[in-house]
């Protein structure tokens, strides 16, 4: 019989696994309390940011690394886990906490103007207005080089990969991956955008030059023991892509292909994460080199059993279970997705079961415990 680890690399090599395996994506706090009985900073976006503001890195850093690893021991059934989704990347040891002061509930000031505002449907401190350079072609015409990070920003990521190298299989880090180079970065989203039409010439620049940075970076991320790296960037909405893919293969194509290329130095296998309606970016994302697709939201018309049939020979796929249901659905709605991508997914293999997204904050525990439950029941069947 096989384990975790042989489970999901016959899967990613094509081949017929003894059974479906299931990883997550990331389960985030709320669910991660109810699991470990008392409260976290597991997946606790803004948690995490207050306690960092507060200078408290440590006690965070404590907390995922206890938390994670006991996470993993109560949820044994997973086989595919993102370390440094429940282990996150936080700064090095010696960090400086920005200053920041608050304006009125839930609405924060950086000492740089940036303002912040949580969520509480996401539970996530993010910025709603930011100061982003005016970028010139001369801040792409240097050398680039890669950045090496201080180590201690591994520090409880490293302590989750030590807990499981050897029984599950681990999809860790490399270099940042920013083909599109929009999102929360160097251009900012609205301008990024604006500037594929406005400032071509810049954005080609741009993004050639950071794929290199990020290229050389790698070395400084991928560990030897990992099985796989994970990246991700969300490239389309809900409607389609948010370029066209003319313009995506024109600008970002050749940065997917060379980022893929650099992390295969360092592993054989990459599983890449992108939201939203990419039917019209598919046969790019087939030809790039990745090994496996995930966030398959259904939602949005990525249906699983569509893309197996057309795409399923090339690469494998992960998903299958809808978030939406997941946070508002009800779970016999859970247990019969679960059951229909085993029925059309069990025989062809190239196929991991898990959510569309995140365990998402939110999402119904009943819905979270049936989708493990069902799909336990079929595993052997």
């Amino acid at each position: 019989m096989m384990n975790s680890k042989q489970s999901v690399f016959a899967v990613l090599n094509k081949q017929t696994p003894d059974y479906i395996p299931i990883g997550m994506y990331a389960i985030d706090c709320d669910t991660v309390e109810k699991i470990l009985g008392h409260k976290t900073y597991v997946r606790n976006k803004a948690g995490i940011t207050l306690a960092l503001w507060e200078g408290r890195r440590d006690e965070v850093v404590q907390s995922l690394k206890e938390d994670s690893v006991e996470l993993f021991k109560k949820l044994d059934i997973i086989d595919l886990i993102i370390p440094y989704k429940e282990a996150s990347i936080l700064p090095p040891r010696d960090y400086v906490p920005e200053k920041v002061k608050k304006l009125e509930d839930n609405v924060w000031e950086g000492e740089n103007g940036t303002i912040y505002k949580l969520s509480t449907i996401t539970n996530e401190i993010a910025p709603i207005k930011i100061e982003i350079p005016n970028f010139t072609k001369a801040d792409f015409e240097e050398q680039p080089k890669g950045v090496k990070p201080d180590d201690s920003i591994f520090e409880a990521y490293n302590h989750l990969v030590d807990a499981y190298k050897d029984t599950k299989f681990l999809a860790g880090k490399a270099a940042d991956f920013e083909p599109l180079l929009i999102f929360g970065g160097l251009l900012g989203m609205d301008r990024g955008l604006m500037d594929y039409i406005l400032r071509p010439e810049l954005i080609k620049m741009a993004i050639d030059y950071t794929t290199e940075v990020q290229n050389q970076s790698d070395q400084y991320y991928v560990r030897d023991d990992i099985d796989a790296v994970f990246i991700e960037q969300d490239m389309a909405g809900s409607n389609g892509p948010l370029i066209s893919p003319t313009m995506f293969e024109q600008f970002c194509y050749d940065s997917m292909k060379s980022r893929v290329k650099s992390i295969k130095r360092y592993t054989d296998k990459v599983i890449f994460h992108c939201c939203g309606n990419t039917w019209e970016y598919m046969d790019m994302f087939r030809d790039s080199g990745i090994d496996a697709y995930q966030s398959l939201q259904t939602g949005a018309g990525m249906d699983i059993v569509k893309l197996k049939k057309q795409y399923g020979h090339k690469i494998a796929y992960w998903g299958g279970v809808t978030v939406e249901n997941l946070v508002g659905g009800t779970s016999e709605q859970i247990r019969q997705e679960v059951r229909r991508t085993f029925e059309h997914c069990r025989t062809e293999g190239g196929f991991i079961l898990g959510p569309s997204h995140s365990i998402a904050f939110g999402t119904k525990y009943d819905n979270f415990m049936a989708m493990l439950d069902e799909y336990d029941k079929l595993k052997y069947k």
